[in-house]
């Protein structure tokens, strides 16, 4: 298994500004580097403390490059319906070059109808989209005298300017949520993967991975690119009474800001989110001491956390984990603390398995 950290910010003016927010999540990225982390990334969203200090993934790990040498660079995800494929392929491929060959592409649909509207974009299109925007900018990234003739948009004959580093492109993840045919589509497309299994049931997310692999193996794609992240809020502390109620307290601040988010799906529909206008119930109704039992989080002592981490691994395999250990305002020292544990004494048992 690979381990990295995962920037999914649940803050606003009110805790903390913006500067200072940056500031220390970009010292967590050379702890990060530091300690031996496989990667750092990072989310797009807007408007609310859910995610809303994350509107540009790229200026953020542009910034996170030049600080490090080693640590790979993930988008967690970009959103190609929010950003001309033009404009998006020639950021990432500036930040392959920046970073000399260490991004890795995460291409999401988003799914906050707020965001949608301020765009002018309907949510019924957001797969559409999607997929085009993936498949403009893959094609911007390989080819030369790109003409590209899609639904939404239409240009060409353009080469881009610069090339990736990493040739022929650079690595590309797709993030799937409850929809097992965007798992299936990735596998087909040759494509990385990135889950959240905190949202579904472990028997759907084994179900979502294993049509993932078979697709991709039936596909004959090359191996090593089927690479599937999943992300855990994460607070590990030596005293498991307190990682217990830390862990718990900010797993609630986080269903807190993302209810407030996803508020709008009571009264929205889309024909391409089926069952999402579920979400704000299915938030109000989170249940920590479950999530916890489940392993849904990963909280508690280095012991208690290689042991959930081990039997997630039975599970799904040997996948790479993205920790969130921002997410719900836990204090700079706190998030550090977490870190360095787990470098320290969960990935070296982890590693001796």
């Amino acid at each position: 298994m690979k381990f990295g950290i995962n920037f999914f910010p649940t803050v606003g003016p009110g805790e903390k500004p913006a500067g200072e927010y940056f500031e220390e999540a970009l010292s967590l990225v050379e702890l990060a580097e530091e300690l031996g982390y496989d990667h750092v990334k990072t989310v797009e969203h807007y408007f609310f403390e859910y995610g809303g200090y994350s509107p540009d993934p790229v200026t953020f790990l542009a910034a996170a490059a030049a600080r490090t040498s080693r640590i790979n660079l993930v988008t967690g995800a970009v959103i190609p319906a929010f950003t001309h494929p033009v404009k998006l392929a020639g950021k990432l491929a500036m930040l392959d070059n920046i970073s000399k060959g260490r991004l890795h592409v995460g291409f999401g649909r988003a799914f906050l109808p707020d965001e949608f509207d301020a765009f002018e974009l309907s949510m019924d299109e957001s797969r559409a989209r999607f997929a085009e925007g993936v498949l403009a900018c893959t094609r911007l990234w390989r080819e030369e005298d790109v003409v590209f003739e899609g639904e939404f948009y239409r240009f060409g004959p353009v080469t881009l300017l610069p090339r990736p580093y990493q040739r022929p492109a650079p690595p590309v993840l797709v993030a799937a949520a409850i929809t097992p045919s965007s798992c299936e589509q990735a596998g087909r497309d040759g494509h990385g993967l990135m889950l959240v299994p905190s949202i579904s049931k472990r028997e759907k997310v084994q179900e979502m991975l294993g049509l993932y692999r078979k697709t991709y193996a039936d596909a004959a794609h090359e191996p090593g690119a089927d690479e599937v992240h999943m992300s855990y809020n994460c607070y590990v502390s030596e005293d498991p009474a307190e990682a217990r109620a830390k862990g718990k307290q900010y797993s609630q601040r986080t269903n807190a800001v993302m209810r407030d988010a996803v508020a709008a799906w009571g009264e929205r529909r889309s024909s391409g989110y089926a069952g999402y206008e579920q979400i704000v119930d299915r938030i109000g109704k989170a249940d920590f001491d479950k999530a916890l039992a489940e392993n849904k989080v990963l909280v508690g002592t280095p012991h208690e956390v290689t042991e959930r981490l081990r039997t997630i691994r039975e599970w799904y395999g040997d996948v790479t984990i993205s920790l969130q250990v921002i997410s719900g305002n836990p204090t700079h020292a706190e998030s550090v603390r977490t870190m360095r544990l787990f470098a320290e004494q969960v990935m070296p048992r982890l590693a001796e398995d």
